[in-house]
């Protein structure tokens, strides 16, 4: 089979444009630059004068980013090879200006999910890998063959919302004690014997919450989001915007919540008739609702079906 490519087709390209708003001579930061296709249209939009900085722990995805914005002078762009946690201090070894704009794309790239050497996907037999940074901590095949089967009926539960958890835990802590955990194929066999036969039937392949599951796990997905979200905010100027797309229940919610504490401001009691926290609303929420994808998107890309878009302006600071 022919080796995938980098190309990543932007999901809500629009709608990113229209609510980050990006005008030449502004600084705008790409988190997730995938194949550059976010990062060009803004660079785009910020010339003459403007600068965009964009961040991947993909070192494919930095390549393709790179190669995406050259044609747009190498002057004008920025491109680092770092885990989004690590925005701030990314940011500030380019520029001491605050952002008129920040963008996360959460969602895993198509060339990830189409390289069979990433092992991402349930459609191939691979390695069992699974990690955006293929230099960083442990692969699926680790988690997978060290954890116990309450570590990973929690991690499977939890993360892939998958009601036979306990049953495809106890079945990969079986399987593991006769062969270690090697390929994706062996992973999907498992999932579909402790499956019942009658839940395969309906719904999405049977294998598809478990490997999100671990996916988010081996890369820590939702725990690294608070904090990379509350460094997007520290980093804004006021009145610019940060918006976040996601791609799941529980990273959508993670970020509603957060958006929310950030918007609240006071956090008194309600019994107290006058606020004594003195806490000011850090941001204002410019989607009260998310933003879901047009039919004629999802109709040209399929991938784009579960993507929501969720956007914050911050207050001017008093």
């Amino acid at each position: 089979m022919k080796e995938a490519t980098f190309s990543h087709v932007p999901v809500m390209l629009e709608e990113v444009l229209t609510y980050l708003h990006p005008q030449p001579g502004q600084l705008m930061i790409d988190c997730t630059a995938g194949g550059g296709g976010h990062s060009k249209a803004l660079l785009k939009k910020l010339l003459p004068g403007g600068q965009l900085i964009a961040l991947d722990q993909d070192k494919d995805a930095v390549m393709a980013a790179k190669q995406a914005l050259e044609p747009l002078g190498a002057e004008n762009f920025t491109v680092i090879r770092t885990n989004f946690t690590h925005l701030q201090e990314s940011v500030r070894t380019v520029t001491d200006r605050f952002a008129d704009g920040i963008l996360f794309d959460l969602g895993v790239s198509s060339y990830q999910l189409d390289n069979i050497k990433r092992g991402f996907s349930y459609q191939q037999d691979a390695p069992l890998d699974m990690r955006m940074d293929t230099t960083a901590g442990f692969s699926a095949a680790d988690l997978l063959n060290r954890a116990s089967a309450e570590e990973l009926t929690r991690i499977i539960a939890e993360y892939g919302e998958e009601r036979w958890a306990k049953r495809i835990a106890q079945f990969i802590v079986e399987e593991r004690s006769r062969e270690p955990l090697a390929t994706t194929g062996q992973l999907v066999e498992i999932i579909k014997k402790a499956v019942p036969k009658g839940a395969r039937r309906e719904g999405p392949h049977p294998a598809k919450r478990t490997f999100q599951a671990i996916r988010i796990a081996v890369n820590r997905e939702l725990e690294i989001l608070d904090e990379a979200m509350e460094q997007a905010v520290s980093i804004l100027r006021p009145g610019g915007r940060l918006a976040v797309i996601t791609f799941h229940s529980l990273e959508d919610r993670m970020i509603k919540e957060f958006f929310r504490k950030q918007a609240q401001g006071c956090t008194c009691p309600k019994e107290f008739p006058v606020c004594v926290c003195n806490n000011k609303p850090a941001v204002k929420i410019v989607t009260a609702k998310p933003v879901l994808p047009t039919e004629r998107e999802v109709e040209s890309n399929p991938r784009s079906r579960s993507a929501k878009l969720r956007v914050v302006e911050k207050t001017p600071l008093f």
